[in-house]
């Protein structure tokens, strides 16, 4: 995956009301009180750090979260909790990766479609249909 050379730091000393709509990669080591959105389409990451806080919601691609978010997160790719991380809302993943410590207060929800052959197998369909013409 290559993001764009976009970086923005939100420090430890900002905070921001209000959404944030960005490219690239996006650091909040500070507080956002409000959404934050990557643009529809593009490769982007965001980074929550272990002094970061976001009070709303959060949809990128990639998402690491070793902070604190009062929010639901909607990852289009890939999700890591790291061990700081808390979130309270409801998660939505493609893939996920879950270390010790992490906490999810709330639901989590994969969005990956089913593999339909696994789903046939585990269910005892026959997964190829016969088409006359």
């Amino acid at each position: 995956m290559a993001f764009s050379n976009n970086n923005t730091l939100i420090s430890r000393a900002t905070k921001i009301v209000g959404d944030v709509h960005f490219t690239g990669e996006l650091y909040v080591a500070g507080k956002v009180t409000g959404n934050i959105f990557a643009e529809e389409g593009k490769d982007a990451k965001v980074v929550i750090e272990d002094t970061g806080i976001v009070e709303g919601e959060i949809r990128a691609p990639v998402i690491v979260v070793n902070g604190k978010i009062f929010g639901n997160i909607h990852s289009a790719k890939h999700l890591e909790l790291a061990a700081k991380g808390v979130v309270n809302g409801v998660v939505h993943y493609e893939s996920i990766e879950m270390v010790k410590g992490a906490q999810v207060n709330g639901n989590m929800i994969g969005n990956k479609a089913p593999d339909l052959a696994v789903v046939a197998s585990a269910t005892g369909i026959n997964s190829k249909a016969n088409v006359e013409g």
